[in-house]
This record gives structure tokens, sequence and C-alpha cells, in this order.
């Protein structure tokens, strides 16, 4: 929520004893649902997510240092620190949503997946970070995959040529 709205809603709770009372009930069900569990198989209500935090997540916390290309409220994208090719790049979801890895996708994540693949295009298209003509974009999907990190992340690979197949 941007902060302007939130300061204004706060002022609401803190100023206006209707509003408080309203947001006093709603709060309330919406907590004893949550205790309840109600909240687990409504779609779009948020996928929770309880594995443990990772790398990544201390990146976007910027508890440990990246390099970071691109970045806006929702992806982190950063230069690979053990890249794989001349022109190595990682974009993540900031909020991990439960996507440790692409096949814990449900339709709740159509937009932060939309994202990432876009962030990846315009990042394969970047000369300044030493993309040419092409770009080879891999999504690692559980252990016999290779995923070594389980945050959901695409690897934005380019500078070489690559072979087909891969692997």
């Amino acid at each position: 929520i941007p902060q302007k709205i939130s300061d204004w809603y706060q002022r609401m709770i803190d100023t206006e004893s209707a509003f408080k009372q309203v947001h006093d009930e709603i709060t309330g069900a919406l907590s004893k649902w949550e205790a309840d569990g109600r909240w687990e198989n409504m779609w779009l209500a948020g996928v929770r997510d309880t594995e443990p935090k990772t790398i990544f997540d201390k990146i976007v916390a910027k508890e440990i240092p990246a390099t970071i290309v691109k970045e806006d409220d929702k992806i982190l994208a950063f230069k690979d620190i053990n890249p794989a090719a001349p022109s190595h790049v990682l974009v993540i979801p900031k909020d991990r949503q439960g996507l440790t890895r692409l096949s814990n996708a449900t339709p709740e994540h159509y937009e932060i997946l939309g994202r990432m693949m876009v962030a990846a295009g315009e990042i394969a298209n970047d000369e300044s970070l030493g993309f040419g003509d092409g770009a080879r974009i891999v999504v690692n999907d559980g252990k016999e995959a290779g995923q070594e990190v389980y945050h959901l992340h695409i690897h934005v690979l380019g500078g070489r040529h690559f072979s087909w197949p891969p692997g």
C-alpha cells in the first residue's frame, strides 16, 4: 500500500471512532478466519509460504550485497555470483508467495510470472550488461533439473553462443 494511503488510513483509525469500530470488526473477523485456516483453500486469498528463507530473501532484504540490474516493487534482478555465461542475471519475485519452484505456480501467480518474464526479456536486450543478439532464458524446476535455491528464479544467460540441446 502506498505510504500516503497508509498514513490516511491510520489517521482515520486514530480520529474517527466509527471508522475504527468497522476496522476492528473486520480485522477481528479476518483474524478468526486466519486462525481457523479458512484462507487456505480460497483462490486469490494469498498463498501461504511456510518454506525456510533463502539467500535470495536476504538479498531482497539488503542483508547480503548484490549487483542489482533491475528492480521494481515486485521483482529484483541481479548478477549471478557464479555465472554460467559471460552475462548471467537472475530475476526473482521479491515476495516468494509460495513459489519455491515453478511447479508450485497457480493462477494466483499469473501477474508475478508475467512480470518476471517481461523483466527477463528487457534484461536480455540490455547490451550494457553484455547481452548480444539473443539470450537463453532458463528456469530450473526441482532437484533433478539442477535447482539449488528454492525461491523461483529465472536465469538470463548471454554473451556467448549456446548449443542445443542443453545439459
